[in-house]
């Protein structure tokens, strides 16, 4: 994974393997003597340290290094993450359909499919069957699931982090506060027949935010990414983690009153989702007689130049460009990103519209508002990228280690 920025690591005695680990996957320190100097640790500390991870088969040896010492020598051999250890699964559920991937370590996709999932068949329905997608991907990755180290879910509502259970989900009927995390790892089990593994599971706006800002933006302190299509809302990363607030609902930005009257699907009227998401045009459309029924429909009518999709999209981005002024205003990011269904030019021409009209100047000087990267699989990195860094901070390294024997 790229753009990873470093925790903090403990010095001196209490540095223990983790640390020791955190500090090369982050690049603060890459060979033997490098992490003396970091952390304190006598030079038999650090070889006795490393030998664990390298025992567990996390870390390797790499190419040599920039010689330390200004009188020469031998160059130091530096350390590397192994990154071919283990695999990831993830998952991104929306409304009406999903995705699916093996990952390596490092945020590469090894396989991949995408189908039609109603979130609203419940969450019994589509977990069991994302562990029979994941059994395929395995086989097609030609990676035994013994080698599934965890699987991160990106799921279309606000999401309690300690409990991985949804919270009153607008779009997700029959969800909300379901053990998303024990059904997903029963299901992996009985299709693949894999001891359980560790489930995280978290908003999807979320972890495209956070797929997105590694891959393509590491150095911007404050992301901030819109999800516009059968809903809308919004991602979060603040140096380097996603911000989620008190409970998970932070970034739900398509329940902001906007004044209208329209009829939200979380009941109540005038929620900015319920005029500018790719549903509300999708509804706009079908009223004059064009065929579209969800924000997939109007993303495909966009893609084929239909005046009147664009005119309604570029009406849409207008309204999230009033409500993004005061969202730009308080966290002052460097990026704003648009994805989503409507994430196309008149959408984004709308927003710009708007934003750069309501926000102060001082808010936008130094404000890049773009397009998504990575597309439909900014979840996916995301969701891999999270059960990673999970799975690897300095604070459970220990007790892998310890299960592992080693």
């Amino acid at each position: 994974m790229t753009g990873r920025p470093g925790r903090a690591v403990r010095s001196g005695a209490q540095a223990g393997a983790g640390d020791l680990l955190e500090l090369v996957r982050s690049g603060r320190a890459v060979t033997r003597g490098a992490l003396q100097q970091v952390t304190g640790l006598s030079r038999a500390t650090v070889g006795q340290r490393l030998d664990r991870l390298f025992r567990a088969g996390w870390l390797r040896e790499g190419a040599g290094g920039p010689v330390d010492s200004p009188l020469g020598g031998r160059p130091s051999i530096t350390l590397e993450f192994d990154g071919s250890h283990a695999v990831v699964l993830a998952a991104d559920l929306d409304t009406r359909h999903a995705r699916a991937a093996v990952l390596s370590l490092t945020g590469e996709i090894l396989a991949e499919h995408a189908g039609t999932l109603v979130v609203e068949d419940g969450p019994e329905t589509i977990l069991a069957e994302l562990g029979r997608w994941f059994g395929e991907l395995l086989e097609k990755a030609g990676h035994p699931a013994a080698e599934v180290c965890g699987i991160g879910l990106a799921v279309p509502g606000p999401v309690d982090s300690e409990t991985g259970r949804v919270v009153q989900p607008p779009m997700m009927p029959g969800w909300d506060g379901y053990d998303i995390r024990g059904r997903l790892s029963r299901a992996f089990t009985e299709h693949t027949g894999a001891p359980p593994v560790p489930v995280l599971v978290d908003n999807d706006a979320n972890l495209m935010a956070y797929g997105e800002q590694r891959a393509g933006h590491p150095d911007c302190r404050a992301f901030v990414l819109v999800k516009v299509s059968t809903g809308i809302g919004a991602g979060v990363v603040v140096d380097g983690s996603v911000y989620r607030g008190i409970d998970g609902g932070a970034g739900d930005i398509g329940h902001i009153r906007v004044g209208a009257d329209a009829l939200c699907r979380c009941g109540s009227y005038g929620c900015l989702a319920a005029v500018a998401s790719g549903g509300a045009v999708a509804r706009r459309l079908a009223e004059s007689g064009v065929p579209a029924a969800s924000g997939s429909d109007v993303r495909d009518l966009l893609a084929a130049g239909h005046p009147e999709a664009a005119a309604l999209a570029r009406e849409a981005g207008r309204r999230v460009g009033d409500v993004l002024a005061t969202v730009v205003t308080l966290l002052n990011p460097g990026v704003l990103m648009i994805a989503g269904d409507l994430a196309g030019t008149p959408f984004l021409t709308g927003v710009r519209e708007l934003l750069y009209q309501r926000a102060l100047p001082r808010s936008t000087a130094h404000l890049d508002v773009l397009t998504s990267r990575l597309g439909e699989r900014a979840a996916l990195i995301g969701a891999g990228a999270l059960v990673v860094e999970h799975l690897y901070a300095p604070e459970r390294v220990e007790e892998r280690l310890l299960a592992l024997g080693v």
